[in-house]
């Protein structure tokens, strides 16, 4: 138990410290192109590189949930599959599932480095920021408030949350790889808003 607490509490921390270099980096970046270009091309620049990270926020949506479909309950089940066994049957704090959270930042990561790197390439960097976006969205919403795998907050009262905890509760009412349903996370069918269409 006090393994666990300390393994979280580091991962914790380490996200926490990702985080701010995220944003350190970013805010230099931004203090650089204050220096070099007129007010114009700043606000041209800032809104394509905001329409850039929020269409890869919306993008990755549809990303994740072909992933979750076609890989997770396809190819790659062998590691999916221990995320579906009830909780009583899993043994520690990690599952094989935990990979995908790799697998997922290697793009988010090569964005970085090569819209850092070449400037032809620069908008690629903001891609890399709306990946990594969507990556702690979709790690509060399904690891933190979802399978409460960290203790942080428990319960959000509102008619979304609520439909996306039955969602994903139904993607979860099979352990199997075929049948699924409900793959996606932040767009999820109308029907999970009503509690009575559920239930019948």
């Amino acid at each position: 138990m006090h393994k666990n607490v300390a393994k979280l509490g580091c991962l914790s921390k380490t996200m926490t410290r990702l985080i701010f270099i995220i944003l350190h980096y970013i805010f230099n970046l931004f203090s650089n192109l204050f220096v070099k270009t007129s007010d114009i091309q700043i606000k041209n620049m800032f809104f394509i590189n905001f329409l850039i990270i929020v269409a890869t926020v919306l993008g990755m949506e549809f990303v994740a949930w072909a992933a979750h479909k076609y890989l997770m309950h396809g190819l790659l089940w062998v590691w999916h599959e221990d995320h579906h066994k009830p909780h009583f049957e899993k043994e520690g704090f990690w599952e094989k599932n935990d990979l995908f959270f790799l697998v997922f930042a290697l793009p988010s990561m090569i964005s970085y480095i090569i819209g850092s790197t070449f400037e032809s390439y620069s908008w690629l960097f903001y891609v890399g920021v709306g990946i990594s976006i969507y990556g702690l969205i979709y790690f509060l919403i399904h690891d933190v408030y979802i399978h409460q795998r960290f203790k942080w907050f428990k319960q959000l009262d509102s008619k979304y949350s609520r439909a996306i905890l039955r969602a994903h509760g139904s993607h979860h009412a099979s352990n199997v790889k075929e049948d699924g349903e409900s793959f996606g996370l932040l767009i999820i069918n109308p029907k999970y808003f009503q509690r009575s269409k559920i239930a019948k």
